[in-house]
């Protein structure tokens, strides 16, 4: 049971958003039910099976299949203890047995040896049956009916209004492999009676295994649907973490570089003639706290006359499980294991559980990635470096202390004693024709106006007046700048012109290609490619309307830099 209320109205909602003044409601109360009499968990309060009043158990719940079940009785020394009950796993990861809490700590379960759990689970897999699972399952979607046709009602009539103007070549479904985007793309599919409508799979490179095996046949099941996937090939994970240090939670430098930048290349390739996207999500705002404050509808930040729909968020986990088992929708294998989030397999923001699984079924990738953090943290002088990676402190990391690269975050200067308004630039980069790029979002680039023997190039405001004089010979690490006229991107005195001056040469400086720029420009202006060893930094005139967007939106004008931001005096 989910209410929501209305605090201008003073009206309890069901979902969100209130009919009456369209602003989103807030959440009252989320509450999941136990029916004795059936073993299973209900929706409501009285058991729309069998009429029994049922008791209240947790605020929400997902399936513990048979695989999972499993593990935590080979864990506790009793393989098929549990084999036919009615198990399920609440919020807070709390484990449920025909309606009662069992103490099982995951610290437990990850002290022990995960080769030994591996071969017991190998032991006993063919024994492990689903017949007991499955008429569990049968009792909780009959237990549930009302909850799941209310469900796929207001959420189909959502799409379809949403939509109703669209066509399909301009919209398309963010599909991740993972639950919520599965269940959003069979609520769109038959919302709008078209198994045709695209499906983007953003493909990591850190995905699990079997949400890779999950992709593959969701296509051969589905082959009138076209699914395209999107990859940045040409980063390697475990490079840039010996580069830059692994991501944190506080700076998932991964979903920039990996996700976010090769998605919208993907998007303005295959939409670029579209006035309009319309995108399709599985999020969910009962997943996080930063992602409570999204809208069902929205306009996105990143491209330009893209709509975002997100027909499943307010569902809780049970509503998703409800719907695939409902619906007989097949869907990853990870969850079957026990996974109850299915991203990046090494994600920083995973807990200990979701740890605990990957040392048992995916020995060879933990096993490297945490010789690659240990190798990391020595690096940067952690002195029980096993301590700090076993313990997830690397997960709390923040900016680029002891990384090497961050130094190229300093941009060195000197006023000019010659020149008035003039700042003389040791830059640890040689020069070259990019450096020029990173000055267009400021104004057109004139070659002609300077002195060629001291190698000046002006920058020219759209009004024709001239606000910065660049000199540097290419291949030279020392460069001139003189700031002509301050009034330039939004700047209001000398400070703020020489500010934003400092913000393009840092990011001149640390380019690594992570394509954050190139996401946040709305005019698809920005190009940025790698050849050999070598970033081109590329700004279409014709395209960029010097919003300055790809200036002002990070930290001192780069992202990597915010990324690897030191504490003063390191």
């Amino acid at each position: 049971m989910i209410i929501y209320r209305c605090e201008k109205d003073n009206i309890e909602l069901k979902t969100s958003k209130c009919p009456v003044c369209g602003q989103r409601a807030s959440l009252v109360k989320s509450e999941i039910f136990w029916c004795s009499k059936c073993n299973v968990p209900t929706y409501e309060p009285v058991c729309e099976c069998c009429g029994n009043t049922c008791d209240s158990l947790t605020t929400d719940l997902r399936p513990v299949f048979p695989e999972e079940r499993l593990l935590i009785e080979i864990a506790i020394g009793e393989p098929f203890k549990y084999q036919k009950d009615s198990v399920w796993n609440g919020s807070g990861n709390r484990y449920f047995v025909n309606g009662k809490p069992i103490k099982l700590f995951v610290k437990d379960i990850y002290a022990l040896n995960p080769d030994d759990l591996r071969l017991q689970l190998e032991k006993h897999k063919s024994a492990n049956t689903y017949q007991y699972f499955d008429e569990y399952i049968e009792k909780f979607i009959k237990a549930n009916s009302s909850r799941y046709e209310y469900l796929i009602s207001e959420a189909m009539e959502y799409i379809r209004s949403a939509c109703k103007d669209a066509k399909p070549e301009e919209m398309f479904i963010s599909f991740s492999g993972g639950k919520d985007s599965t269940v959003t793309a069979d609520l769109v599919t038959r919302a709008l009676a078209n198994p045709k409508i695209l499906h983007i799979f953003g493909d990591t490179t850190l995905e699990f295994p079997e949400t890779y095996e999950y992709v593959n046949r969701f296509k051969k099941n589905h082959q009138g649907t076209p699914v395209v996937s999107s990859r940045n090939k040409e980063k390697d994970f475990e490079d840039l973490c010996k580069l830059i240090g692994p991501p944190s939670r506080v700076m998932r430098w991964c979903c920039t570089i990996f996700k976010t930048g090769s998605i919208q290349r993907k998007i303005t390739a295959l939409f670029k003639n579209q006035k309009r996207i319309i995108t399709f999500y599985g999020i969910r705002r009962s997943e996080s706290a930063s992602r409570s404050k999204y809208e069902r509808e929205s306009e996105s930040p990143k491209i330009t006359k893209q709509m975002t729909i997100s027909p499943v968020i307010d569902w809780l986990d049970y509503d998703i499980w409800l719907y695939i088992l409902t619906a007989g929708i097949d869907f990853n294998n990870a969850y079957r294991l026990g996974y109850s989030r299915v991203g990046c397999w090494c994600c920083p923001n995973n807990g200990t559980w979701s740890e605990c699984l990957s040392r048992i079924y995916m020995p060879e990738q933990y096993n490297r990635f945490r010789n690659l953090l240990i190798d990391f943290a020595k690096e940067i002088g952690k002195s029980d470096a096993e301590n700090y990676v076993d313990g997830g402190f690397w997960k709390a990391r923040q900016g680029g202390n002891g990384v090497a690269y961050a130094g190229n975050a300093l941009v060195e200067f000197t006023p000019c004693a010659l020149e008035e308004n003039a700042i003389n630039f040791a830059l640890k980069r040689p020069i070259s024709e990019d450096l020029y790029e990173l000055f267009k979002p400021f104004g057109k680039l004139n070659f002609d106006m300077g002195n060629k023997r001291l190698n000046e190039v002006y920058v020219i405001n759209l009004r024709g007046v001239p606000i910065l004089k660049l000199s540097g010979r290419i291949g030279s690490k020392d460069l001139k700048v003189t700031i002509l006229n301050y009034h330039f991107a939004g700047c209001k005195n000398m400070t703020a012109a020489e500010g934003k001056v400092r913000c393009q040469l840092t990011k001149y400086q640390m380019c690594m290609a992570c394509l954050a720029c190139e996401s946040v420009c709305k005019h698809n202006a920005i190009s940025i490619t790698e050849i050999g060893s070598n970033i081109v930094y590329k700004i279409d005139d014709e395209k960029c309307v010097r919003c300055t967007e790809c200036v002002n939106h990070f930290n001192n004008g780069c992202y990597m830099r915010k990324v690897l931001a030191t504490k003063k005096g390191d």
